[in-house]
């Protein structure tokens, strides 16, 4: 929605302000953590990058609701790439969990999705398989060692200065509007959103149940634009988010149940053993 709000500023311009507020946001919260990095912190850093200025440049060019919808294609990524880069099982109900909540999204946009826009199309679904990616790193065993949301600081202080040019073109053009709204996207929506959920992610946190419950981000956005712009969702919308909200619950609710059984497991095996 505020991407969309900045009316004076083109996908390059929206990218420098966001990016440049929220690089300074984690530095600012998170720099006792250190600012060390590596070269696979630079890469994962790179990777970030990009499937930040993908999703901008697909929310210009095309619809909110196809730029949306296809970056949260990035669990079927995690769930096919995670036995290969960070050595996670494959489970067949983790598939059938991804099926449905792709599944409900795509009820939300049931006569909506515009075809039509094929690049930015393109670029919302390389978005998804950067996120995916990006995702899956931030729990690879490299990745240990350096402030956890050091590719965040970076990777955002990169993308600004890539689109710099178009940053300082636009000192003559930006409104008040547009300034609020990108302050909004550095600060909150990449800044203390990526915090926290690198936190959670890096706290114990799975990939693919993170980006399942990233899954509440799309379902929101019918709901901003009924508060905001006065839009009354479809029906098809309404059956979409409670699909995913379904869905999510009892995933969640399965994994916690797992993760007790185990750790039930665990502490009876180690009492046999001292016994």
């Amino acid at each position: 929605m505020f991407i969309k709000l900045a009316t004076h500023l083109d996908a390059y311009q929206v990218t420098f302000f966001r990016s440049l507020l929220a690089g300074i946001t984690v530095l600012l919260i998170t720099r006792r953590n250190g600012l060390r990095i590596n070269w696979f912190g630079v890469m994962a850093s790179c990777i970030y990058a990009t499937l930040l200025f993908l999703f901008v440049w697909a929310t210009k060019h095309g619809t909110a609701a196809n730029a949306i919808f296809l970056q949260y294609t990035a669990p079927i990524y995690i769930l096919i790439l995670a036995p290969f880069v960070i050595g996670e099982k494959f489970h067949w109900k983790d598939l059938l969990t991804v099926i449905f909540c792709i599944g409900g999204m795509s009820l939300f946009f049931v006569g909506k999705l515009d075809t039509t826009a094929y690049q930015a199309n393109i670029a919302a679904l390389g978005s998804g398989i950067f996120l995916g990616l990006y995702i899956m790193l931030l729990r690879h065993p490299r990745a240990t060692g350096m402030n956890s949301t050091i590719t965040v600081i970076y990777g955002n202080f990169l993308l600004a200065l890539v689109t710099l040019p178009s940053g300082i073109a636009s000192f003559s053009t930006i409104t008040w509007m547009d300034a609020a709204a990108v302050g909004f996207l550095g600060v909150f929506q990449i800044g203390i959103s990526y915090i926290l959920f690198i936190k959670g992610v890096t706290g114990g946190t799975r990939p693919l149940d993170a980006s399942i419950i990233g899954f509440i981000e799309p379902l929101l956005n019918p709901v901003w634009v009924f508060i905001f712009v006065g839009e009354q969702p479809s029906n098809w919308a309404l059956l979409g988010g409670a699909v995913i909200i379904a869905t999510v619950v009892v995933h969640t609710l399965n994994q916690y149940r797992v993760k007790r059984s185990t750790a039930a497991e665990n502490l009876s095996n180690a009492k046999g053993e001292n016994l």
